[in-house]
């Protein structure tokens, strides 16, 4: 069985994706310190919050060091979830300037509405449309919906790290890759049958 370390930086409710990884085949176990994070076959970064509160509390815990030991160094499949992608970033500009963990070249800026039906809070089911292919949606759709709930938003530098995009404010980065490192912007935990699939597929990693 894969065992799978989930992120707890101290800012949001980890029952549904440690449920949901258990569901998929996966054995949970949440990852409070830095030692947690040794042995595991794969690391999830879940998260809701602010961009400086998360990497403030990553690093007072130690587990950014510990990240770029397990994730960087010895190549252990990673997934950020929602807020979990957007500490891909070089940095975030969420209540100032702060610094991300730095894996993937970009900035995490709000949405921008492009339509007055728009709100710069992206809260329900949208479709992502794949950029290229990617073994983390083997076996769905592409234009699939999947569950939103954010107002940031992560633009990569090397547009080829991009996997997804959906279509709202313009258009934005859904999911990225960059080797054994992936981010998606959705909540597979909260997308029912595609997100599961999404968790599946990444433990098959």
């Amino acid at each position: 069985m894969n065992d799978v370390a989930i992120v707890d930086f101290g800012l949001c409710n980890l029952d549904s994706i440690v449920r949901a990884v258990e569901q998929c085949g996966g054995r949970a176990k949440v990852a409070t310190e830095y030692s947690q994070l040794n042995g595991v076959n794969s690391i999830i970064l879940p998260g809701v919050g602010t961009f400086g509160d998360a990497m403030r509390n990553l690093s007072e815990r130690g587990l950014d060091q510990a990240l770029n030991e397990q994730v960087i160094s010895r190549k252990i499949p990673f997934l950020g979830i929602c807020l979990g992608m957007q500490l891909l970033a070089v940095k975030g500009t969420e209540q100032g300037n702060n610094n991300g963990l730095g894996w993937i070249k970009g900035a995490v800026v709000k949405l921008e509405k492009q339509a007055p039906t728009e709100r710069t809070l992206h809260i329900g089911w949208n479709e992502v449309h794949y950029s290229q292919a990617s073994e983390l949606f083997d076996g769905i759709s592409d234009m699939t919906d999947f569950y939103f709930m954010h107002s940031y938003h992560l633009v990569c530098e090397d547009k080829q790290k991009v996997v997804a995009t959906t279509p709202y404010c313009g258009e934005f980065s859904s999911a990225v890759r960059l080797e054994n490192i992936f981010g998606v912007q959705f909540h597979p935990e909260k997308s029912q049958k595609a997100g599961f699939q999404v968790l599946r597929n990444f433990l098959t990693l």
